[in-house]
Protein backbone atom coordinates (compact mmCIF):
# COMPACT_ATOMS: atom_id res chain seq x y z
CA UNK A 1 0.00 0.00 0.00
CA UNK A 2 1.65 3.19 -1.21
CA UNK A 3 0.79 6.38 0.66
CA UNK A 4 1.68 10.01 -0.08
CA UNK A 5 2.06 12.21 3.01
CA UNK A 6 1.84 15.95 2.32
CA UNK A 7 2.82 17.68 5.58
CA UNK A 8 5.00 20.77 6.14
CA UNK A 9 5.85 19.93 9.77
CA UNK A 10 9.00 17.90 9.10
CA UNK A 11 9.14 16.09 12.45
CA UNK A 12 5.47 15.13 12.28
CA UNK A 13 5.80 13.93 8.69
CA UNK A 14 8.80 11.79 9.58
CA UNK A 15 7.04 10.35 12.63
CA UNK A 16 3.98 9.48 10.54
CA UNK A 17 6.22 7.94 7.89
CA UNK A 18 8.07 5.76 10.42
CA UNK A 19 4.83 4.59 11.97
CA UNK A 20 3.12 3.82 8.67
CA UNK A 21 6.21 2.02 7.37
CA UNK A 22 6.17 -0.18 10.49
CA UNK A 23 2.52 -0.98 9.67
CA UNK A 24 3.44 -2.17 6.17
CA UNK A 25 2.79 1.00 4.14
CA UNK A 26 5.22 2.34 1.55
CA UNK A 27 5.45 6.06 2.29
CA UNK A 28 6.50 9.11 0.26
CA UNK A 29 6.78 12.52 1.97
CA UNK A 30 6.58 16.04 0.52
CA UNK A 31 6.46 19.27 2.50
CA UNK A 32 4.46 21.69 0.34
CA UNK A 33 1.14 21.62 -1.49
CA UNK A 34 2.48 22.36 -4.96
CA UNK A 35 4.82 19.37 -4.88
CA UNK A 36 2.09 17.22 -3.36
CA UNK A 37 -0.32 18.17 -6.15
CA UNK A 38 2.25 17.23 -8.79
CA UNK A 39 3.05 13.88 -7.13
CA UNK A 40 -0.63 12.97 -6.77
CA UNK A 41 -1.23 13.76 -10.44
CA UNK A 42 1.77 11.82 -11.73
CA UNK A 43 1.85 8.71 -9.51
CA UNK A 44 -0.57 6.08 -8.25
CA UNK A 45 -1.18 5.90 -4.49
CA UNK A 46 -3.48 3.82 -2.33
CA UNK A 47 -4.23 6.93 -0.23
CA UNK A 48 -3.05 10.48 0.43
CA UNK A 49 -2.55 12.04 3.88
CA UNK A 50 -2.96 15.76 3.25
CA UNK A 51 -2.40 18.65 5.65
CA UNK A 52 -4.57 21.73 5.09
CA UNK A 53 -2.23 24.56 6.14
CA UNK A 54 0.56 24.08 3.59
CA UNK A 55 3.02 26.40 1.84
CA UNK A 56 2.65 26.77 -1.91
CA UNK A 57 -0.89 25.44 -2.36
CA UNK A 58 -3.13 24.75 0.63
CA UNK A 59 -4.71 21.37 1.20
CA UNK A 60 -8.22 22.49 0.26
CA UNK A 61 -7.00 23.66 -3.14
CA UNK A 62 -4.87 20.55 -3.70
CA UNK A 63 -7.90 18.37 -3.03
CA UNK A 64 -10.21 20.52 -5.14
CA UNK A 65 -7.84 20.44 -8.13
CA UNK A 66 -7.28 16.70 -7.94
CA UNK A 67 -10.99 15.99 -7.92
CA UNK A 68 -11.58 18.48 -10.76
CA UNK A 69 -8.95 16.63 -12.81
CA UNK A 70 -10.48 13.23 -12.15
CA UNK A 71 -7.94 11.99 -9.58
CA UNK A 72 -10.01 9.97 -7.10
CA UNK A 73 -7.30 8.61 -4.79
CA UNK A 74 -8.75 8.47 -1.23
CA UNK A 75 -7.69 11.55 0.77
CA UNK A 76 -7.42 11.86 4.55
CA UNK A 77 -7.02 15.52 5.59
CA UNK A 78 -4.99 16.59 8.63
CA UNK A 79 -5.24 20.01 10.23
CA UNK A 80 -4.53 21.90 13.42
CA UNK A 81 -7.81 23.74 12.82
CA UNK A 82 -11.03 22.41 14.28
CA UNK A 83 -14.70 23.08 14.00
CA UNK A 84 -17.58 21.87 11.88
CA UNK A 85 -17.03 24.43 9.11
CA UNK A 86 -13.42 23.31 8.57
CA UNK A 87 -14.52 19.70 8.44
CA UNK A 88 -17.37 20.54 6.09
CA UNK A 89 -15.03 22.44 3.75
CA UNK A 90 -12.58 19.55 3.69
CA UNK A 91 -15.32 17.12 2.75
CA UNK A 92 -16.91 19.54 0.27
CA UNK A 93 -13.65 19.88 -1.64
CA UNK A 94 -13.55 16.11 -2.09
CA UNK A 95 -11.71 14.68 0.92
CA UNK A 96 -12.85 11.27 2.15
CA UNK A 97 -12.00 11.68 5.83
CA UNK A 98 -10.77 14.29 8.29
CA UNK A 99 -8.49 14.11 11.36
CA UNK A 100 -7.69 17.01 13.71
CA UNK A 101 -4.18 17.44 15.20
CA UNK A 102 -3.07 16.25 17.66
CA UNK A 103 -4.37 12.84 16.65
CA UNK A 104 -3.95 9.25 17.76
CA UNK A 105 -1.62 7.32 15.47
CA UNK A 106 -3.75 4.22 16.04
CA UNK A 107 -6.79 6.11 14.71
CA UNK A 108 -4.79 7.43 11.74
CA UNK A 109 -3.77 3.90 10.73
CA UNK A 110 -7.30 2.55 11.21
CA UNK A 111 -8.81 5.29 9.05
CA UNK A 112 -6.19 4.87 6.35
CA UNK A 113 -6.82 1.13 6.22
CA UNK A 114 -10.55 1.78 5.96
CA UNK A 115 -10.02 4.20 3.07
CA UNK A 116 -7.76 1.74 1.26
CA UNK A 117 -10.34 -1.04 1.69
CA UNK A 118 -13.06 1.15 0.20
CA UNK A 119 -10.80 2.24 -2.65
CA UNK A 120 -11.29 5.30 -4.82
CA UNK A 121 -14.78 6.81 -4.70
CA UNK A 122 -16.95 6.49 -7.80
CA UNK A 123 -16.74 9.23 -10.39
CA UNK A 124 -19.71 11.65 -9.99
CA UNK A 125 -22.33 11.21 -12.71
CA UNK A 126 -22.65 13.72 -15.53
CA UNK A 127 -25.51 16.20 -15.04
CA UNK A 128 -27.66 17.06 -18.05
CA UNK A 129 -30.55 19.31 -19.00
CA UNK A 130 -31.26 18.93 -22.70
CA UNK A 131 -28.00 19.61 -24.51
CA UNK A 132 -26.53 21.39 -21.49
CA UNK A 133 -24.07 19.16 -19.61
CA UNK A 134 -22.11 19.63 -16.40
CA UNK A 135 -19.31 17.32 -15.33
CA UNK A 136 -18.71 17.53 -11.54
CA UNK A 137 -15.52 15.46 -11.90
CA UNK A 138 -13.74 17.76 -14.35
CA UNK A 139 -15.87 20.85 -13.56
CA UNK A 140 -16.55 21.33 -17.26
CA UNK A 141 -19.72 22.81 -18.72
CA UNK A 142 -20.86 22.32 -22.31
CA UNK A 143 -23.81 23.27 -24.46
CA UNK A 144 -23.89 20.77 -27.30
CA UNK A 145 -20.31 20.93 -28.69
CA UNK A 146 -19.42 24.32 -27.18
CA UNK A 147 -17.38 24.56 -23.97
CA UNK A 148 -18.64 27.22 -21.55
CA UNK A 149 -16.12 28.77 -19.15
CA UNK A 150 -17.58 29.20 -15.65
CA UNK A 151 -16.09 30.62 -12.49
CA UNK A 152 -16.01 28.33 -9.45
CA UNK A 153 -19.05 30.05 -7.92
CA UNK A 154 -21.02 30.02 -11.18
CA UNK A 155 -20.31 26.31 -11.49
CA UNK A 156 -21.52 25.64 -7.95
CA UNK A 157 -24.79 27.53 -8.51
CA UNK A 158 -25.45 25.73 -11.78
CA UNK A 159 -24.58 22.36 -10.24
CA UNK A 160 -27.06 22.94 -7.40
CA UNK A 161 -29.80 23.62 -9.96
CA UNK A 162 -28.89 20.78 -12.32
CA UNK A 163 -28.90 18.20 -9.54
CA UNK A 164 -32.66 18.81 -9.33
CA UNK A 165 -33.67 19.46 -12.96
CA UNK A 166 -37.12 20.95 -13.43
CA UNK A 167 -37.53 21.63 -9.69
CA UNK A 168 -37.84 25.14 -8.33
CA UNK A 169 -35.00 25.82 -5.88
CA UNK A 170 -35.63 28.61 -3.39
CA UNK A 171 -33.11 31.45 -3.34
CA UNK A 172 -32.35 30.87 0.34
CA UNK A 173 -31.57 27.19 -0.36
CA UNK A 174 -29.14 28.19 -3.10
CA UNK A 175 -27.57 30.73 -0.77
CA UNK A 176 -27.12 28.17 2.02
CA UNK A 177 -25.95 25.40 -0.31
CA UNK A 178 -23.41 27.44 -2.29
CA UNK A 179 -22.31 30.24 0.05
CA UNK A 180 -22.84 28.39 3.33
CA UNK A 181 -24.99 28.92 6.43
CA UNK A 182 -22.47 31.39 7.86
CA UNK A 183 -22.72 33.79 4.88
CA UNK A 184 -23.86 37.20 6.11
CA UNK A 185 -23.63 39.22 2.89
CA UNK A 186 -26.38 40.44 0.58
CA UNK A 187 -28.81 37.65 -0.35
CA UNK A 188 -29.20 39.29 -3.77
CA UNK A 189 -25.84 37.75 -4.68
CA UNK A 190 -27.86 34.74 -5.88
CA UNK A 191 -29.70 36.89 -8.43
CA UNK A 192 -26.40 38.36 -9.58
CA UNK A 193 -24.93 34.92 -10.27
CA UNK A 194 -28.08 33.69 -11.96
CA UNK A 195 -27.68 36.69 -14.29
CA UNK A 196 -24.05 35.75 -14.96
CA UNK A 197 -25.09 32.20 -15.78
CA UNK A 198 -27.88 33.24 -18.15
CA UNK A 199 -25.41 35.35 -20.13
CA UNK A 200 -23.17 32.31 -20.51
CA UNK A 201 -25.40 29.25 -20.85
CA UNK A 202 -28.53 30.70 -22.46
CA UNK A 203 -28.15 34.04 -24.26
CA UNK A 204 -25.40 33.01 -26.74
CA UNK A 205 -27.45 29.94 -27.70
CA UNK A 206 -30.90 31.56 -27.87
CA UNK A 207 -32.18 29.52 -24.93
CA UNK A 208 -34.17 30.15 -21.77
CA UNK A 209 -33.29 27.09 -19.73
CA UNK A 210 -32.48 28.98 -16.51
CA UNK A 211 -35.86 30.28 -15.39
CA UNK A 212 -37.03 32.52 -12.57
CA UNK A 213 -40.21 31.53 -10.75
CA UNK A 214 -41.17 34.89 -9.30
CA UNK A 215 -41.41 34.94 -5.53
CA UNK A 216 -40.20 31.34 -5.25
CA UNK A 217 -36.78 30.70 -6.79
CA UNK A 218 -35.05 29.31 -9.89
CA UNK A 219 -35.03 26.16 -11.98
CA UNK A 220 -33.23 24.57 -14.90
CA UNK A 221 -35.36 23.04 -17.64
CA UNK A 222 -34.47 20.96 -20.68
CA UNK A 223 -34.86 23.25 -23.64
CA UNK A 224 -33.51 22.53 -27.11
CA UNK A 225 -33.90 24.30 -30.41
Amino acid sequence: MRVLVVEDEVRLAEAVSRGLTAEGFVVEIVHDGTEGLWRAREHQYSAIVLDILLPGTNGYEVCRRLRAEGVWTPILMLTAKSGEYDEAEALDTGADDFLVKPFSFVVLVARLRALVRRGAPPRPPMLTAGDLTLDPATRECRRDDATIALTAREFDVLEALMRRPGEVIAKRHLLEGVWGHEFDGDANVVEVYVGYLRRKIDVPFGRQSLQTVRGVGYRIVSEQL
